[in-house]
């Protein structure tokens, strides 16, 4: 009797395992719906955030004082690996 049962459920596996898998899965988003809070909190975009922080710095009054313009040091030394800087002896 078990390999006539096994051999129905082996050529008839996509129609056996569909409903399954349909039940679980109701089953699954249901207690998934009761079980988890819904609620997302709101947060500012990043464009928001952005405008914000530059309104409040002022960066915007003077666009030729930003620190990051202007070059403290040699464009070149910027990178420079290990074996490859200079060691200076004071």
């Amino acid at each position: 009797m078990l390999p006539i049962i096994m051999a129905f459920l082996r050529s008839n596996a996509v129609l056996i395992t569909l409903p399954i898998a349909c039940v679980i899965g109701t089953v699954g988003y249901n207690l998934e719906s009761l079980l988890s809070d819904k609620y997302t909190p709101y947060s500012q975009s990043i464009q928001e955030n952005r405008a914000e922080r530059l309104a409040s710095e002022n960066v915007l009054d003077n666009a030729a004082m930003v620190d990051k313009l202007r070059l403290n040091e040699n464009v070149l030394e910027r990178n420079l690996p290990p074996s490859l800087q200079t060691k200076v002896n004071v």
